[in-house]
């Protein structure tokens, strides 16, 4: 479901290419492996470190003509430091996720780069991402949405009691859907405290 998504919003072609440099140890790594594979992109893996490094990071974008790639935001502040930035035109789509995305970095990216910033976002409990949003500055904004939920997700802010909260009222962030985990490994108790009937899916036993 997860990778499917990530297709219908940000369709990849046979022309796109997709730098993989996030350690296989974290969750962005299993779109940057297995998305380009499944619809006949071109995927370049990074050296290992060579998410740290942003000249080595620049060089390949450039020698590659890397078109989708992401960031946590605390390495996309060191990206947009990179003078040479503004000669990377063969991207077409920059991801962000993992951190919050300050709006003072997003507004610094889009000086420095044309390529679309998509912010998305997502907890450990869940496949990588939840919610998507196609970065823009609009007027009076004053931090980065999450945005809306991804196919076949549903999100609720819930009060104390599992309803609804009216807009602009403070409640709970809540996750339902197939993209949801179904518990924590080995914590059977843990994951009943966490992971609850969902009291407003159509299906029963949705969680």
């Amino acid at each position: 479901n997860r990778l499917w998504r990530m297709q219908k919003e940000y369709p990849l072609g046979a022309d796109d290419v997709v730098l993989q440099k996030t350690p296989t140890t974290f969750d962005v790594s299993v779109w940057e492996l297995f998305w380009p594979l499944l619809v006949g992109a071109r995927l370049h893996l990074a050296r290992p470190g060579g998410h740290l490094d942003r000249r080595y990071l620049v060089d390949t974008i450039l020698a590659e003509q890397v078109t989708t790639l992401h960031f946590v935001p605390s390495m996309l502040q060191l990206f947009v430091e990179e003078p040479r930035l503004a000669q990377c035109r063969s991207l077409r789509r920059v991801i962000c996720s993992g951190e919050a995305l300050p709006l003072a970095l997003q507004q610094r990216f889009a000086q420095a780069c044309g390529a679309p910033l998509h912010n998305l976002y997502g907890p450990t409990e869940a496949a990588v991402d939840v919610s998507y949003w196609a970065c823009c500055d609009e007027p009076g904004q004053s931090s980065v949405p999450i945005g809306h939920p991804i196919s076949n997700t549903q999100l609720y802010v819930l009060d104390e009691d599992l309803q609804p909260v009216p807009v602009g009222v403070a409640g709970e962030l809540y996750i339902g859907g197939v993209n949801l985990a179904r518990g924590y490994h080995g914590r059977p108790e843990l994951t009943a405290e966490r992971f609850v009937p969902d009291p407003h899916a159509l299906e029963p036993g949705a969680r």
